[in-house]
């Protein structure tokens, strides 16, 4: 059975941008603005940070509120939400990666770190205690300010990271073990972009997501702040995979 969402070959998918951990969805305003020139509708939320299953059935609801196609687009942990939400029925046409996890079936963001050199991200980590909404005490992690720039932005100016680590937005700790219950890029087209000297999550663990899922990758000089430092680039690939969706009739389930 379907649900009549049926896109016509010529459909340009709305961009739907979805940030990762100590970031927030200004990290992605030289991609909205490329994409814009582009006449590409986007959109950047506001990812929860609090676990996948929280995460992705937020941005769930945000896509299912889309009128037509929708291309999902994940930096870092946000690969991991657009994995999970791209798994349900709906309008989403395709997968992008920027240096972002895309997880297997069972597997966590901590089953893939452990299998790759060691990333500067480990010990620049801060953990600190809040509250959820049922009074319990819970972990959430931020990158030390000092750590900030080599860990998430050595190709920006000192004086743009400094303002980032003091806006950075923290994740749950539990984000990073919980597994991914599905692996939509086995279903779904899917793009990856390469940060080459990423400190973050390292150039051969995204090299290994990226060929596991088949997608169309592209490596890029840059840092775990991709999106920042080289915007035009990652837009391109964003642009690339809009194009590419746009040939295809898609029908989806109910």
């Amino acid at each position: 059975m379907t649900t009549g969402r049926s896109f016509r070959n010529g459909s340009t998918p709305t961009v739907v941008l979805v940030h990762g951990a100590f970031t927030d969805a200004s990290s992605w305003a030289g991609v909205i603005a490329e994409l814009q020139a582009s006449g590409i509708p986007v959109t950047a939320v506001a990812n929860p940070l609090r676990g996948p299953a929280t995460d992705a059935a937020y941005l769930a609801g945000v896509v299912a509120a889309i009128d037509g196609p929708v291309l999902l687009v994940g930096h870092s942990y946000g690969g991991v939400v657009i994995t999970r939400a791209g798994a349900q029925p709906g309008n989403v046409i395709g997968l992008v990666y920027v240096t972002a996890f895309a997880l297997e079936e069972g597997e966590s963001v901590l089953d893939v770190t452990g299998r790759f050199p060691d990333s500067l991200l480990g010990p620049a980590l801060r953990p600190a205690v809040f509250r959820t909404g049922d009074g319990e005490e819970a972990v959430e992690l931020y990158l030390k300010d000092d750590r900030f720039p080599a860990v998430f932005a050595a190709d920006l100016p000192r004086r743009l990271t400094s303002v980032a680590a003091a806006a950075q937005r923290p994740i749950a700790a539990a984000a990073f073990e919980e597994s991914s219950p599905a692996a939509s890029w086995k279903t779904l087209p899917s793009w990856y972009v390469v940060a080459t000297a990423d400190r973050a999550i390292h150039p051969a663990a995204q090299r290994f997501m990226a060929q596991r899922a088949g997608a169309d990758t592209i490596e890029i000089d840059a840092s775990h702040a991709i999106a920042l430092s080289q915007p035009a680039a990652v837009a391109g690939h964003i642009r690339a995979a809009a194009t590419a969706t746009q040939a295809v009739k898609h029908t989806h389930p109910a």
